[in-house]
């Protein structure tokens, strides 16, 4: 049984890991990073050198940066420095004008900006700014989170200094979770306490109507509704789960000036832990309770999933938010907790594998994967029908199933991360 105290922490930790962001995180986070380095200084920097893990390069290379109709880093690290408010957190550069754009633009061509792999280090999300003005420099440092400052310092001046490392989940006031108490917390906590996680079903489902009315990406939502879209998917539950969430992720990889609801500092998990979810609730005409009670079970998922996988990996993050909208989907359906298990099991002994290759237009198709393998598993599930543990990684126990899953992305697969990192710098 939960007590009155986990109720409150795991409320704190969703409001803490599902909040609003604009554009792909990790360049995102550069810009916030550069923006507070900035701010430290008495006036705009004359020079920027910016320390990235492997991860957050990987993540930032390719993707859309909002509002600008460009890709990559140099952009977000020339507006993070032009108009970046580190107040705004996720949403840092929510003020950007067409003005704005082209002094980003001039900023990187006077070759201001020096982009570094951050060699030797074991944290996944890292990001380093020196920004340096005549005889002043600061030095900026997120790391851990997307959002997270762990060193500030000044002309040498140590403002801020911390070993985030070292801190463990209780002394950071953060719950241990089980699959259990995501469970009994998404469905027996008083409905007012998780009334909130609607905010994310309406920020989503606005990015997702607004991508529809453009072009973006890959346009991959609307090529599931096209003529031969629909000649192989027909107007289905599926197509409709398949279409909103492609769009969301087609607008916000190419750059859309459009807020999503993120889960676990990725925008693209939070889509993927939402809409497949708010969807199919809005074809079956479930009441906003039921709505609100599987919203909350998809995300706390992958909270959970997160928690042990990490922020940023070699496994692709639609893999744990897919898994929480497959349990969303089922207790939809009239799953009961067993039957929920299952789709996690069902889930983990599918899709298992997909590779990260970075935050980019074509993320819109391994989400479509994700949601259509989401909604198998909780087919099967709900016909009593599981991968056992007699195959390959899945465990009788779900904890454990959720544990394999987690080891492989976050230690298994760490050589296949570095040999997309250099594929993807050598080409």
């Amino acid at each position: 049984m939960l007590t009155q105290i986990d109720k409150d922490q795991i409320v704190n930790l969703v409001k803490r890991e599902v909040v609003p962001a604009i554009g792909c995180t990790e360049p995102i986070a550069v810009s916030l990073c550069v923006a507070k380095a900035t701010e430290m200084l008495d006036k705009k920097p004359e020079q920027i050198k910016v320390f990235l893990s492997a991860n957050i390069l990987k993540n930032a290379m390719g993707v859309g940066i909002p509002g600008t109709k460009m890709v990559g880093l140099p952009i977000a690290i020339a507006l993070g420095v032009l108009i970046g408010k580190s107040d705004y957190g996720l949403q840092v550069l929510k003020d950007l004008t067409p003005e704005d754009v082209e002094k980003g633009k001039q900023y990187i061509a006077d070759k201001r900006i020096e982009i570094l792999l951050k060699e030797d280090i074991a944290e996944n999300l890292y990001i380093e700014t020196h920004c340096i003005a005549a005889d002043e420099e600061t030095i900026a440092i997120i790391k851990g989170t997307h959002t997270h400052f762990s060193y500030l310092a000044r002309n040498g001046e140590v403002i801020i200094s911390e070993n985030i490392e070292s801190k463990s989940a209780v002394e950071k006031d953060e719950i241990i979770l089980s699959f259990a108490k995501v469970y009994e917390f998404s469905t027996t906590v008083p409905i007012v306490d998780i009334r909130f996680i609607l905010e994310a079903a309406e920020l989503n489902r606005t990015a997702s109507r607004l991508s529809q009315e453009g072009n973006y990406g890959h346009n991959v939502s609307k090529t599931v509704t096209g003529k031969l879209g629909k000649q192989i998917f027909g107007d289905s539950m599926l197509s409709h789960m398949m279409s909103y969430t492609a769009a969301a992720c087609d607008a916000r990889m190419d750059g859309a000036m459009i807020p999503v609801m993120s889960n676990s500092g990725s925008g693209n998990q939070g889509i993927t832990a939402t809409l497949p979810v708010l969807t199919f609730a809005e074809d079956m005409e479930c009441n906003e309770e039921q709505l609100i009670r599987a919203l909350m079970l998809s995300h706390l998922t992958v909270v959970y999933i997160k928690q042990k996988l990490g922020r940023l990996s070699a496994l692709c993050g639609c893999v744990a938010a897919a898994t929480g909208a497959s349990c969303g989907i089922t207790y939809l359906m009239g799953g009961n907790y067993n039957q929920i298990t299952f789709a996690v099991k069902n889930m983990v002994g599918n899709i298992t594998g997909m590779i990260c290759d970075g935050a980019k237009p074509s993320c819109a198709l391994k989400i479509s994967s994700g949601v259509s393998t989401a909604v198998l598993s909780a087919i099967m599930a709900m016909e009593d029908k599981v991968v056992s543990s007699m195959e390959g990684i899945v465990d009788d126990d779900v904890d454990k199933t959720i544990e394999n899953l987690t080891s492989i992305g976050a230690i298994g697969m760490q050589e296949t991360d570095k040999l997309v990192l250099k594929i993807m710098t050598n080409k």
